[in-house]
């Protein structure tokens, strides 16, 4: 883990505008929260939708995995591709109910239980601007896709497993996040504390994977072992 921010090897990171731009993103909600009223709740949303962002490329990461495959490549896929979906989705489904019961709790939403699309749509009623948010995070991770992924060849070497299993880790983020802007409201009122803990927290592991990509495009690490960065 230390390797990922010694001075030298972020230095060679951030030569890259590229993850100066993923850093940006990262950092993008500040002006939500500072400018646009952004409390605890939206800014669990939006990660939440991030995560539901994620698993969608990676399910195209997954896809462009198996071409090299062949027949059985793709035909593996045909039953990989459906079990991720259901298994992810259901994942974030669950998640999103508790965000939505966070929402409720904070006096920033209610406690009603929604339906995947309902629940979608609340996330994004939930802040001013969200959709905006919401495209920036769409447009970076599309095209890191095709940039990385697809142009610089990265799907011949990579494992459909292995990009099947990269997305969960970053649910466990959302949970911290959660979490940490709870407790906050039930120590003392307010959740402002939670909000710019889970800032942190969240540009802190955007920083890390950034590191990862550098360390894989330079061929530090493998690439099959590369989450996706955001």
């Amino acid at each position: 883990m230390r390797r990922y921010f010694d001075p030298n090897m972020l230095a060679r990171t951030y030569r890259d505008p590229i993850a100066w731009v993923i850093l940006g993103v990262d950092l993008f909600p500040i002006i939500a929260v500072l400018t646009l009223g952004w409390g605890a709740a939206a800014l669990v949303f939006l990660y939440w939708l991030e995560n539901i962002i994620i698993g969608v490329v990676a399910l195209a990461r997954m896809t462009a995995s198996s071409v090299k495959s062949g027949i059985l490549g793709l035909a593996g896929m045909a039953f990989l591709g459906p079990f991720f979906a259901v298994h992810y989705g259901g994942f974030c489904f669950v998640h999103g109910q508790f965000v939505n019961l966070f929402a409720g709790i904070s006096g920033q939403g209610s406690t009603d239980f929604f339906g995947p699309i309902g629940l979608v749509q609340n996330a994004l009623a939930s802040g001013a601007h969200m959709p905006v948010f919401v495209g920036a995070i769409i447009t970076l991770q599309a095209f890191l896709f095709v940039r990385d992924f697809i142009w610089r060849g990265e799907y011949r070497t990579s494992d459909v497993t292995e990009e099947m299993s990269a997305p969960y880790a970053r649910i466990v983020v959302l949970h911290i996040g959660i979490f940490a802007g709870a407790a906050a409201l039930a120590a003392i009122g307010e959740p402002m504390i939670g909000v710019l803990a889970l800032i942190i927290l969240r540009a802190a592991w955007g920083i890390l994977l950034t590191v990862r990509r550098r360390m894989r495009l330079d061929g530090d690490l493998p690439q099959q072992k590369v989450d996706v960065p955001s």
